[in-house]
């Protein structure tokens, strides 16, 4: 996730699952839709219009439903678990399974696949045929869409907000499904000699995702490789747009989060 270039140090993530990889890209578009509906121009408007194809097309690969089904009740086992803990503070306990809880029964109460109103759109089906081709999408080739386009920005909005909404429970529970993991574990100050570092993971309890804290004054960024039982850290330098970039050969401190809950 993006943060602002005056707020703290960079946030890297790495998903080890491949269940939260395929939330964070989801929770990547529906970011870019909502900044973009924040604008009449038709260049947002079409910008826009490509953010839902994309999230239709991740939608198409995977029972968004069912994984997002199994990710609360996992996080609601847990839950439970923690709250047979005396030194858990079980009114914030009580809240956080309550949310978890109300997001399941909206979600069994559902009964249509996420975006299922969008397949039966004529306009979104033409634009989507042709989002392969390079360029595919010009005035001549789509005199609909065109036409869409050319109208007020007001109109424009209100039908993206309308084919934006058919998403709305799951992008939802997708965040909250990703602040419960991102809120799991407190930092642990490491440092990579000589710019990498690796560490061994306990498979019987999976870890979902690898967050990595740097500073902003440090001009490096890590690579991060994860599986199942280990992941490695290497701290690159960047090149210029005509060069590789380069491991550091620097002791690197950073804050280091894994996310197992």
């Amino acid at each position: 996730m993006m943060q602002d270039s005056d707020r703290g140090p960079i946030i890297y993530e790495q998903p080890v699952s491949e269940r939260i990889r395929m939330f964070l890209r989801l929770e990547f578009l529906f970011h870019r839709a909502r900044y973009l509906l924040g604008q009449e121009s038709p260049w947002a408007s079409r910008l826009t219009f490509e953010v839902i194809i994309d999230v239709m097309a991740v939608l198409g690969r995977a029972d968004l439903k069912k994984e997002i089904i199994k990710e609360l009740e996992r996080h609601s086992a847990t839950l439970y678990a923690l709250s047979r803990n005396p030194n858990v503070a079980q009114d914030r306990l009580q809240e956080v399974r309550d949310e978890v809880q109300a997001m399941l029964q909206a979600l069994h109460e559902r009964e249509t696949a996420p975006g299922h109103e969008l397949r039966y759109n004529e306009l979104l089906n033409a634009v989507r045929q042709r989002s392969s081709i390079p360029a595919a999408t010009c005035d001549f080739d789509l005199p609909a869409f065109h036409y869409w386009l050319e109208q007020p920005g007001g109109q424009r909005l209100r039908d993206l907000h309308d084919w934006i909404s058919t998403f709305g429970i799951f992008e939802s529970s997708i965040a909250l499904c990703l602040r419960l993991v991102r809120e799991s574990v407190a930092a642990t100050r490491e440092v990579a000699s000589g710019g990498f570092f690796q560490r061994k993971l306990d498979s019987s309890t999976p870890c979902q995702m690898i967050r990595i804290a740097l500073s902003r004054q440090v001009a490096l960024y890590p690579e991060i490789s994860a599986g199942k039982r280990r992941f490695a850290i290497r701290f690159l330098r960047p090149g210029d747009t005509m060069s590789r970039p380069s491991q550091t050969d620097e002791d690197v401190e950073f804050d280091l989060l894994c996310c197992f809950i």
